[in-house]
């Protein structure tokens, strides 16, 4: 069988890859037509050439990053422009795998969703009283013990010893530039970088099989983590096991965000607070959210006073941040805010705070303050500056989508 590695060297691979991207909207046209240029003059070969005959990629380069909706950052690693869009084709080639991962484990899977999760999950339970344990693993990507994944990528990729010899390479380079300076660090498998994911599932892959095969109702993302048991002595048990599983593999739960649900408690996942059909956003989402929210508002009215723009200005600048976040995406492999959500949710209470909220920041931008006279501003002159009501962009994606499953 021929090996991934030597398929980087061919351009019909290439092409095969673009025109996947194309056809699932991770291109615009100015992307396509870049990527295809840089393809059709070969320009892939040198760098696909010296991994194929044995050679490594750079040292990447460390960073922060703001993690999505809050003030905390996070470590992402990248490469240079051109290792990282072959280390995008090779995230593509490696979906030849996916079979080896069990049904429970959503992250990295092709024709798989993140939402699938929650359906499924609602599926299972029909209705029982069920007990929940929710638990989110601290720093994942960075923190997984390579020692210990490289037996397991080993064996997955015992058909493609090039491929295995690449990783290890890659994996064992305790090498990051990290401002301006090259540092020694062991990094994992490097959140941010296009192979991550499915190294992090490799990683996981016991585990998620051992609850499939012990027919727990189970459900991983990555570093999220969910199960139910008709009993709380079962799944303290599980709890227990799950909890050992991890300290084996050197990884720790994050505390801040482990929780136990009881039957009658709506249990949160992905993002997603669910009590039986009644599908909403989370309240940490709304938490974040607001956050995001609030504390854009405030650099923007800093930025109005220091340069004495009027209010309008700012109050769009304000609009127009989030009917990106929210709506669109300069970055091509991101869901949007709203594509996440809207496929899911049954409920728009959530939708109805976080419409509620960003219109009192708005208003907050004409005056610097969160008061009465804000209102002066009304929902009309809103509307005028582009503002965009996730409940009403809500309605209008139900009524010209098919009914979703589940």
């Amino acid at each position: 069988m021929e090996s991934i590695i030597t398929q980087l060297t061919r351009q019909e691979t290439w092409e095969a890859f673009l025109a996947y991207r194309l056809m699932k909207g991770r291109f615009n046209w100015h992307e396509f037509d870049e990527a295809d240029a840089f393809v059709e003059r070969e320009a892939f070969l040198p760098i696909a050439t010296k991994i194929a005959e044995g050679e490594g990629l750079g040292i990447p380069t460390k960073k922060l990053v703001n993690k999505m909706g809050s003030g905390k950052k996070r470590v992402v690693f990248s490469f240079a422009p051109d290792e990282m869009l072959v280390l995008k084709l090779i995230a593509f080639l490696l979906y030849k795998y996916d079979a080896q991962f069990a049904p429970n484990c959503y992250a990295f899977r092709r024709g798989v969703k993140a939402h699938d999760a929650v359906f499924n999950i609602n599926k299972a339970i029909k209705g029982q009283k069920i007990w929940a344990y929710k638990l989110d693993i601290h720093d994942y990507f960075n923190s997984i013990d390579i020692d210990l994944l490289l037996p397991l990528l080993k064996e997955m990729l015992a058909d493609d010893r090039p491929l295995y010899q690449f990783f290890e390479k890659l994996l064992t380079q305790n090498l990051a530039i990290s401002n301006g300076q090259v540092i020694e660090e062991k990094h994992g498998v490097m959140a941010g970088t296009p192979t991550a994911p499915f190294l992090a599932d490799v990683f996981l892959k016991e585990v998620d099989r051992y609850y499939y095969n012990k027919g727990v109702i189970y459900a991983r993302y990555s570093d999220d983590i969910i199960m139910f048991t008709p009993d709380y002595e079962t799944l303290e048990g599980y709890k227990k096991q799950m909890c050992n599983f991890l300290a084996q593999a050197h990884l720790e739960v994050n505390p801040d965000k482990e929780k136990i649900y009881s039957p009658d408690e709506a249990y949160e996942f992905l993002g997603f607070k669910c009590h039986g059909r009644d599908i909403d956003i989370s309240e940490a989402t709304k938490k974040k959210m607001k956050g995001k929210i609030s504390r854009q508002a405030r650099a923007l009215l800093r930025w109005k006073n220091k340069k004495g723009l009027d209010s309008e200005k700012a109050m769009k600048a304000l609009i127009n941040y989030f009917n990106r976040k929210f709506f669109e995406s300069d970055d091509p492999e991101t869901l949007t805010w709203s594509r996440w959500f809207f496929p899911v949710i049954t409920q728009t209470d959530g939708l109805k705070e976080i419409d509620h909220y960003l219109q009192q920041n708005i208003r907050f931008l004409s005056t610097g303050r969160h008061n009465k006279t804000n209102y002066k501003t009304d929902y009309t002159q809103l509307k005028a500056l582009g503002y965009r009501s996730l409940v009403k962009e809500y309605y209008k994606f139900k009524d010209s989508s098919p009914a979703t499953a589940g």
